[in-house]
Order: C-alpha cells, then structure tokens, then sequence
C-alpha cells in the first residue's frame, strides 16, 4: 500500500485483516434472512415470510460519552452491547422484531485487537436482540480523534405487522405503567456521571458497588426477544424506552394525554444510581431527568392485563398509573 498514506496513520492492511476478523463475530449473529455476508458494498437481508402487510421500523443511535469510560479502563468488549441496545430497544417500542444491524465505529488510529472487541460487543448485542450484525463501517480518521480514542454508532432495522404497530394511541386512564428493571445507567447520564466519577478512582469501592468503574461500564439491558414474547401474549397499549430525558420524558411522550404518575418506592434501588444522584445532588426533576431511576423500559396496561404482565418478566414491578385526561405528564408520588 502507499507509505505516503501509511504515514498519516491509515492502514489500509490493517483495515483488510480487521474485517476478516469482524466476519468471524458476525456468523454468530446470523439468522433466517440473511443473503451473503459482510464485505461487499450494501448488507442483504431478506423480508421474512409471514406478514400481510410488513412495516419496516428503523432507529439509530450511539453510546455516547460511555465510551469514555471503557477507554479509561481499557476494557472495550462491552460498549458493543450498549451500541445495539439503544438502537433495539428504541424500535421494539412500536412492537417490530429487531432484523438486523449496522455498525460505524470511527477510530484515531486502527488497533486490531481493540477493534476487535467492540465488534465482539457488537455481535453479542445482536446475538441478545435476536438480529443480525449484516455490515457496517470502521474510519481511521487521526485529524478527528486523539490517540487510543473511538467513538461507536449503530443502525438498526425491524419489522412489525401494520395492524399490530403499538403506537401509544391505546393509553387510557386507569392504565397501569409496567416498569422493567434497568441494569444501571444504561447510555444515558454520562456526562454527568463522567463528572462525579473525575473526583474517584474508577477501581473505588462504595457501598453496594464493588468497582465504580465496572458498575458505570456495565452494559444496557436489551430487552427485545422478551418485550417481542410479551406482545404476543397480552395487549400492550404502550411501550416506552427510558433513555435521555428519563422517565419524566420517555413516558408523556408515547401518550395522547393524561398523567403519568410513577410510585417512587415501587422503582428498583440501583446502587450506582443512587450513589451518583446523592453526590451531584440532584433535585427530583433533575434525576428524573437525567437517569433511567432503575426502569429500563416501561409497558402501558390495562389493569386487567398488569399481572399476567408481569409474570412475563421476572423482576417488573407496577411502578404507577396512568391518571386524568389533559395534557401528557409527569409527576411523581
């Protein structure tokens, strides 16, 4: 290859031999639907059989400043996992079944085996989702990013029958708000997190949390393959992915109109949640704001429905119910 580009910190070797390694992770990933495999110009995914009138249902998304953290510890293998959460989990909320997915991580420089282990991620996020890893994009861009920096992006595509699209439009009064348990902060809250976490050691101990910096790295939950199962056997009016903004966003948002009103002592204690919300102070509107407060994905129900509901999900919890009929909003008891 040319040395006149080598010198600016592209391998185009490199490059070559990383995605020989990426097809590797990939073929885990692969499902029925799937034509051909990575390294040609487009990913081929065939629309399944089954559907009278298919809706394709897209999200993009990345992780955020979370990869930071993962840079700090030197331990890249799971930032994947939360590439592809954010992405399916935002498009399960309309009740489609994840297909496949696509990468685009941008690099100072490429390390092969730190690439490496962010597709590794990435192929295990989609293994959990159920979907397939069918292509993406790595970009070595030196005049953009520091050394030993990266960041991580993903495209994700499902598929919903149109009648069966859950779009919120079924939330009523009276409807009980299913809460499923997040993992930790999930990809949202980094910047504040990153803030607090300057004033420790990432390898600090507190109370409930044995490494601060793994319990800040720990990957979001992917909640597809089972929200997928939950639609079939219940009618959900609607589903809420609680991501930036938080409960007091996520939840108004999906609704017509009414309140959300969410039980504070039915939502699960997260330990690195609760320690990160008491340093920074934060005010009940800014941690509801700013962190998911223990709920990963929210279900909206008729009461009816709330305990067989729940039985499908080990550990959701009835963290409120949907209140009045005016404008869509929040409020706490």
């Amino acid at each position: 290859m040319s040395k006149a580009y080598e010198s600016t910190g592209v391998s185009i070797d490199a490059s070559d031999r990383f995605v020989e390694k990426i097809k590797e992770a990939a073929k885990r990933t692969t499902i029925p639907g799937v034509l051909g495999g990575i390294g040609f110009f487009g990913g081929f995914f065939e629309v399944p059989n089954g559907y009278s009138n298919p809706v394709m249902v897209s999200g993009a998304d990345g992780v955020g400043t979370k990869v930071k953290i993962a840079q700090a510890l030197g331990k890249h293998d799971t930032v994947g996992i939360d590439c592809v959460a954010m992405n399916v989990d935002d498009i399960v909320c309309s009740g489609a079944k994840p297909l496949y997915f696509l990468d685009y991580l941008a690099v100072n420089r490429l390390d092969e085996e730190v690439s490496y282990q962010i597709i590794k991620g990435v192929a295990e996020g989609c293994v959990q989702a159920g979907c397939a890893l069918i292509g993406g994009e790595t970009a070595q861009m030196g005049d953009i990013y520091q050394p030993n920096e990266y960041d991580l992006a993903g495209f994700a595509v499902g598929i919903v029958e149109k009648s069966k699209i859950i779009d919120g439009s079924k939330i009523k009064k009276g409807d009980v708000i299913i809460g499923l348990p997040s993992s930790g902060l999930h990809s949202n809250g980094y910047s504040l997190a990153r803030k607090i976490a300057s004033k420790y050691s990432l390898d600090s101990r507190f109370d409930g949390i044995d490494h601060f910096g793994l319990a800040l790295l720990e990957p979001t939950k992917i909640y597809t393959q089972f929200i997928v199962k939950i639609a079939q056997a219940v009618e959900l009016h609607g589903i809420s992915h609680i991501t930036g903004g938080g409960l007091s966003d996520n939840l108004p948002r999906i609704m017509s109109s009414g309140k959300a009103v969410i039980k504070r002592n039915n939502l699960p204690k997260i330990p690195i949640i609760e320690f990160l919300v008491k340093e920074a102070r934060l005010s009940d509107e800014d941690a509801f704001r700013t962190f998911n407060m223990g709920i990963g994905m929210a279900l909206f129900v008729s009461e009816e429905e709330a305990p067989k509901t729940m039985s499908l999900y080990p550990g959701s919890v009835a963290i409120g119910t949907v209140e009045g009929d005016g404008e869509p909003s929040f409020g706490l008891v």
